[in-house]
Parts: C-alpha cells; structure tokens; sequence
C-alpha cells in the first residue's frame, strides 16, 4: 500500500500521517497496557532489563547512523561500503533493539498484558526486519548490500562475508546510548510507574 499512498499524497504527507496514526496507536496500546487487569504467567525475573537494555539502547542509537535500511536512507546502498559500523553486525539494529527491550521486559514482568503488549512490538519488529528485507530487494544495490549483511547480528562476520571493526563504531555513540539507557534506568519509576530494580 505504501508506494500508492506515496503517489496519492506525496512522501512528507504520507509520512507525517504515519507518524501520526503511530503515535495514536502507541497512544491507545499504553493506555490499555495500564488498565489491563495483571494475571501472572510466571515469577518475573526483574533483573533481566538491567543487563539486556543497555546493548538495547547501544543498537538503538547507532541504528541512527548510516544505515541504509532507515526510511529515506536508500541513497547509502550506492555508497561504496554500504556496510559500515553497527550495520556490519545486523543490517536492522533498531529492530534488533526493540526486540531486546521487549523480550527483557516479558521475562521481567511474567505477565498475561505484558506477553501482549511487549510481544506485539517483538513480533512487529521482528517481521519488520523481513518485510524491509522485502521492499528494499527492488533496489538494484540490495543484493550487494545483502551479501555482506545479515538480519541476524553477527551472522554474516561468522560466516566471513564482512569483519568486525570497533573503530567505525567509535565510542561516541554507544556512550550516548549507554547515557540514554543511565537516564531512562534513573527515571523509570516516574516515567512509567515502576521500579526496574
């Protein structure tokens, strides 16, 4: 639908009602998300988000960089490394993030709502990475880009179709993620209502 929706209205528009009908839908999934009544599944492990957020935000936060599996960012498939960075690692770090910080906080709260809210972004993210998979094979630079990249992190360095170089991720980046993380952990309990330790 998205390439008709584009014709129709135009990229910025199509993109600005996007985000809107998101926010909206995130807005409503939250809201439901509270008033659910909790029916423990299992005994939550509450720690499991201290250890795996912060790798969570680090993916998140270099995902912004260079990445040509962004929205409007298809212009790096011609560059001549396309794969630099975090996206030597997994071609979706954002997604990969997300599915971390949902699967942390599944195991950590063990509950019916939370295996519904929090699963529904895993699975969103994860047939995400697919689905941009798909779209973006009709670029004529995919299939280089997708030779030396894997969907799953690591997959592709394993397999010695590209290497592992810390210095183009730097520092920089995964410290503002580890901040992120730092300042989310600190005001957790008054952004959303509980503690994380």
């Amino acid at each position: 639908m998205r390439p008709k929706l584009v014709a129709a209205m135009g990229e910025w528009p199509y993109r600005g009602a996007y985000s809107a009908l998101a926010f909206v839908s995130l807005a409503w999934m939250i809201w439901a998300y509270v008033h659910a009544p909790r029916e423990l599944l299992w005994p939550g492990v509450r720690h499991v988000p201290s250890v795996v957020m912060p790798f969570a935000f680090i993916l998140i936060v270099t995902g912004y960089w260079r990445n040509p599996t962004m929205v409007g960012a298809d212009k790096l498939l011609q560059s001549e490394d396309p794969a630099r960075g975090m996206i030597r690692i997994t071609r979706h770090p954002l997604m990969w993030g997300i599915m971390l910080w949902a699967l942390a906080h599944i195991v950590a709260r063990g509950d019916a709502k939370s295996l519904v809210f929090f699963g529904g972004f895993f699975i969103l993210a994860a047939l995400g990475t697919i689905l941009i998979d798909r779209r973006k094979r009709a670029d004529p630079a995919w299939a280089r880009f997708a030779a030396v990249t894997s969907n799953v992190p690591f997959v592709a360095i394993i397999q010695g179709r590209n290497r592992l170089d810390w210095r183009e991720i730097g520092s920089m980046r995964p410290l503002i993620g580890l901040v992120a993380f730092l300042l989310v952990f600190a005001l957790h309990p008054w952004l959303f209502g509980a503690r994380p330790y």
